[in-house]
Order: structure tokens, then sequence, then C-alpha cells
């Protein structure tokens, strides 16, 4: 009896788990939706997708797209090959294909799955691998910083004009950037972590996370010691680079977007770049919030919750559509591909050398 109590108990915190991990990301997407498009005037917004849409342009967007990918699975291979794990560029790309479809159900859980599943293909150690992860996203949040503090410095006039029209909003966020009490706890929580994984101590426990936190750390420190730096920054920039190319070719499939100038569509793609930090499944809602305030500072209607320009909704909808089916599309491809993949390895058609590039017989 008393081990069936502990064993209820314990999957009633484990769907609660669950909850918290997955369902709360989704309903706050779903809510961002539903606040989008609930006063939108559906009948015009589907005129735009009807009438002001050029479709050939998503062909270029696809493809450059699938490159973004593929300069990432190489950017991660150089890092991989630094603590001496060393998969095939198939198995990365495969991996980065089928973490963004993951990310669509389980938001996050996309990074953690790939790390798991490179490590446990090439018998590595798991910490390792997510540190080399850590250090992939650190390098691509560094990024987004740094356009977004390039793009603030070039666009001041236009999001000077919005935040005069919204003082409400630029009054919220300057609160929560002056709060002493979030700085303060922040820096007794980095003081607290920081004792723990350098304190003696003949704990099990803690010496466990210790070394998963040292291993960790080395797999983000590979960063510092791989060979081809250079070509880890020239992939950066085209990773990036592809990312905002995507965007602008996209307000080239559009009337009333192809006009907008380099400026408005980088102001766009940091705002945008920034609402994916917001956990919700690829983006739902809040990718859309941060793309229509952009399109909201160059004219293309105005930015009230009671009012969303059905041509800027419209714009929003299908774009995140498109790159959300080509996601899918991609998954599919990757999951088969990796299914083909274990096959051959468990029929020793393909050879796993953990010290060497794999062979294929």
């Amino acid at each position: 009896m008393i081990l069936t109590k502990q064993y209820k108990k314990k999957n009633v915190k484990k769907a609660i788990s669950y909850l918290v991990k997955y369902g709360i990301p989704l309903v706050i997407g779903v809510g961002l939706m539903y606040f989008l498009y609930k006063n939108v005037d559906i009948n015009s917004m589907m005129d735009t997708l009807k009438t002001d849409v050029n479709y050939w342009w998503f062909i270029p967007v696809g493809v450059v797209s699938i490159l973004s990918h593929i300069f990432r699975a190489l950017r991660w291979r150089l890092q991989l090959k630094a603590i001496d794990v060393k998969p095939s560029f198939s198995a990365v790309l495969n991996s980065i294909f089928g973490t963004y479809a993951v990310n669509l159900v389980f938001p996050r859980l996309g990074e953690v799955w790939r790390c798991g599943y490179i490590a446990n293909r090439q018998k590595a150690s798991v910490t390792q691998v997510m540190g080399s992860m850590v250090a992939d996203r650190l390098t691509d949040t560094v990024t987004v910083l740094l356009l977004t503090l390039v793009t603030f410095l070039l666009a001041q006039n236009a999001f000077s004009q919005f935040f005069d029209a919204y003082p409400q909003m630029k009054e919220n966020f300057l609160n929560v950037a002056s709060d002493a009490r979030i700085w303060f706890g922040t820096a007794i929580a980095i003081i607290a972590i920081g004792w723990l994984l350098v304190m003696k101590t003949e704990n099990k426990f803690i010496k466990k996370i210790q070394l998963m936190a040292h291993n960790l750390w080395d797999g983000f420190a590979s960063i510092t010691r791989m060979d081809g730096k250079w070509w880890f920054l020239l992939l950066t920039v085209l990773i990036w680079g592809c990312y905002f190319l995507q965007l602008y070719l996209a307000c080239k499939a559009f009337n009333f977007t192809s006009g907008l100038s380099v400026l408005a569509v980088l102001v766009m793609f940091v705002l945008s770049s920034i609402g994916m930090g917001i956990p919700t499944n690829g983006g739902l809602g809040s990718w859309h919030v941060a793309i229509i305030f952009g399109l909201s500072l160059y004219g293309v209607g105005v930015f009230s919750p009671s009012n969303f320009d059905p041509r800027a909704s419209a714009f929003a909808m299908l774009v995140w559509g498109f790159q959300t089916v080509l996601l899918i599309v991609l998954g599919i491809y990757a999951f088969t591909s990796m299914t083909i993949d274990r096959n051959r390895i468990e029929s020793g058609k393909t050879v796993v050398d953990t010290t060497n590039d794999e062979i294929r017989l």
C-alpha cells in the first residue's frame, strides 16, 4: 500500500512537471494567437493572402532556411570535434533538423534531445556534448545582443516615434530594467551556484553535480581550443545572414512590404529574434507579436491590441506558417534518416569510431 501511494505521488509529480514544462508554453502561445487575431478582420486578411502575395518568393526562402541549418550543423561539428566527438556530418545535420521539429511540440526540449542523440550515437558524455550546445547557443545570444544594439542605434527615430505613441511600454521596460531586486537576486543565485560547485564535500549527490558541471564546462570551453575558430566565426555570420535573408525575401513576396528598406527588415528581424526567446511552441504567438510590432514601425498598420492591421497579421501568419511546415517536413526527413542510420549501425554497415571519422561499409 505504501509503495502504491509513493508510486502514485511520483506519477502526479511527473505529470505536474510535464504540464509546467510543455503545457504553459502552449497556453502562452495559444493565448497570444487569440489576443492577436480575435479582433482582426479575417475576411480582409484572407483577401490579402489571395491578392497581395507572390508565392514564388517562398521557394528561395525555403532554400535559404535549409542552408541556415546546414551551416549550423557545420558549426556545431567543429565544437564536437574539439571534445573528441566525431559524428558524421549527416548525423549532426539530422540532429539539427530534429531539434527544431521537437521544439515545435516541446519548447526547448529539442536542444536536450539533440545532445542525447549525438552522445548516445557516439558513446560520449552527455554533459560534455551539452556543454558544447550551450556554447553554441551562447554564441547566438551574443549575436542577437550585438544585432539588437546596432539596430537600435541605426533605427532610433522609428523606435522613438513608437514609444512616444505608447509611453507605457517604455515605462514598463525601464521599471523592469532598473529593479534592484532582480539584479540582487541574480547575483545571489550566481554566488550560491558557484560556491556549490567548488566546495569540498563527501556528499555523493553534490559530488555528482560537481562532476556534471565539470563535464558541462569542459564542453562549453571547447569553443576556446577548437581548430578552425575563423571557420566558426564565418559560419556564425552565415547562419544569421541566412536568418535575415529569409525574412528579407519573405518581405519581397508581399506587395505592401516589397519596398521596405534593409534597415526596416533588420528591425523586424531583431524584434522577431527577441520574440523567439519567449518559450512557446516554435515561436507561436510571440513571433507574430514581434513582426506585427516591427511592421507598425514602418507604416504597415498600427500596433493596437484592439485592432491589428489585417495585412500585418496575414504577413505574420503566412511566413510563420511556411517556416513551421518546412520544419515539420525536415523533421520527418531527419527521423526517417536516423532510423535508417541506426539500422545500418546495428547491422554493421556503418562503423561508428569514437576516435576517428566513422566508416561506411
